[in-house]
């Protein structure tokens, strides 16, 4: 199992009933483990608000509005979950202190965290732990384009939160 490094930084006042960390390790790591992800990993996780997100959504994907979750993976795939094609750019985005992969960035708006969790009427914990399963599928290669992308990455993410106990009660 890949052992899982999380840099978290945190620019929201929101909190919540669980430790966002843990629960966050907790999903990558489930995650990682169904994907076969042969490297241990470091995965850089910030939480913010609707204006920070906002911001990167138009820097990076030239969409003027806030959005719950980005991921700005560190590797390259030929198909989702290709780790053998994936070691070129593993090798080089390699941390030479722990020898662990810079695995990619997860953003995530903890406004909407609250918002959807309500909107869909579960908790803030299942709806913070699917945008997490989201986002790392997204680091592992993994889009939602077409239909059968999504049918195939939304399947995946409910297997991991589903394999953690965390239900939509």
């Amino acid at each position: 199992m890949s052992k899982v490094t999380l840099i978290t930084e945190k620019d929201s006042s929101d909190t919540f009933d669980f430790d966002e960390e843990e629960l966050a390790k907790a999903v990558i790591g489930k995650v990682l483990e169904m994907e076969n992800c042969p490297f241990d990993v470091e995965v850089s996780l910030s939480l913010v608000q609707d204006d920070e997100i906002q911001e990167m959504n138009r820097n990076f994907r030239e969409i003027d509005r806030p959005t719950d979750v980005l991921s700005f993976p560190g590797l390259s795939y030929d198909t989702p979950s290709d780790f053998h094609s994936a070691a070129a750019d593993a090798a080089d985005c390699m941390d030479p202190e722990t020898g662990s992969v810079v695995f990619g960035d997860i953003v995530i708006n903890t406004k909407r965290v609250k918002e959807q969790a309500a909107e869909y009427g579960h908790s803030e914990k299942r709806e913070f732990a699917f945008l997490v399963a989201h986002s790392t599928l997204h680091l592992c290669g993994y889009d939602h384009m077409t239909d059968p992308e999504a049918e195939e990455m939304f399947g995946r993410q409910e297997k991991a939160l589903q394999a953690l106990g965390i239900t939509r009660d």
